[in-house]
């Protein structure tokens, strides 16, 4: 089983990247031959800080590694070292429709209804395809916002598959977690937790130290009834922190829910606060480690001649259907 996913290198990696994805890469390791990267070419969908954008993809690089990716183990590298990801996003974009882009729920997001907006934010979901297919992906992990992306992929990949041949692509599936995949921002839990909210009390990120953690948890929106219990529609802030509990510790959220039956929400969110320390301090620490050392480095060199290895190969078969080169 091969798997592959990837992660923006937009800072701010918060902790529901990390439980909605990134607690899956690790996982999957045991499972299958995974391929994790770092993906800058959909971060210039929007306009970046040249400087800014090459730090942040060594810190993406170098969180990989400290959630527990192993570097030799997996093939870890950078979007952009492999040329196969922007030709292929090509002729995926042709054997694309616009009706179907415009649908995209993440592209109206962004557009927000206006009537010009940068052509990568329409077009990016055919170069999110083109990173799945690129490598033959059986499994794709991420977290449950991106399941319209998964399902286009698979669109796409049967389309062509019917016109050039069945084995042209392989034909993914994604992989979600059921509980403290989608995690919601702490201040409005009714919104997704966001690396781009103005509010730095709407998210936890995997870098924050203890003091931001226990203020973040600590100020996080609830309601006034008192009583610990899941209710995503009645209420939301409670039902996100006990997701986060229920991700962070295994515990499911019915054990949580009987072993906090008539305790303060004041209780539950000081447990969480040692939970959720527990949790990112050993992230923080191998992060210090290897950021800046010729490891990591070499890592990505190693990564990227790897992934072109396997890029290559399917490029040429795509190539051959496609009736493109001499």
């Amino acid at each position: 089983m091969r798997v592959f996913s990837g992660v923006q290198p937009t800072g701010n990696i918060h902790i529901g990247n990390y439980l909605g994805a990134l607690k899956q890469f690790v996982a999957l390791q045991d499972e299958g031959d995974c391929i994790y990267c770092i993906v800058d070419l959909h971060a210039i969908t929007l306009p970046k800080e040249p400087k800014e954008l090459k730090n942040h993809i060594l810190d993406v690089a170098a969180l990989y590694s400290a959630v527990g990716i192993d570097l030799k183990k997996s093939i870890v590298f950078v979007q952009s070292d492999v040329p196969g990801h922007a030709e292929l996003s090509w002729i995926l974009t042709c054997s694309s429709y616009t009706g179907e882009l415009s649908r995209m729920t993440q592209f109206k997001d962004k557009a927000k209804g206006d009537e010009s907006t940068p052509t990568g934010l329409f077009v990016y979901p055919a170069l999110m395809a083109a990173d799945i297919l690129l490598y033959d992906a059986d499994i794709v992990p991420v977290g449950n916002d991106q399941k319209q992306h998964i399902e286009l992929t698979r669109d796409i990949a049967i389309r062509i598959n019917n016109r050039l041949g069945d084995d042209t692509f392989v034909v993914p599936a994604g992989r979600f977690l059921k509980e403290g995949a989608r995690v919601m921002a702490l201040d409005d839990p009714t919104a997704k937790m966001s690396k781009s909210a103005e509010s730095e009390m709407s998210r936890i990120s995997l870098l924050d130290d203890d003091g931001k953690i226990k203020k973040a948890i600590m100020r996080s929106t609830t309601d006034s009834d008192g009583e610990i219990r899941y209710d995503i529609e009645n209420k939301p802030g409670i039902s996100n922190l006990l997701s986060i509990y229920s991700a962070f510790s295994g515990r499911s959220i019915e054990s949580l829910e009987q072993g906090y039956a008539g305790q303060g929400y004041g209780t539950l969110k000081k447990d969480l606060v040692e939970v959720a320390v527990d949790a990112l301090s050993p992230i923080r620490d191998r992060y210090a480690e290897i950021r800046h050392s010729g490891e990591l480095k070499a890592a990505l060199e190693d990564g990227a001649e790897r992934a072109n290895a396997i890029a290559e190969r399917t490029m040429k078969r795509v190539r051959e259907r496609f009736g493109l080169g001499r």
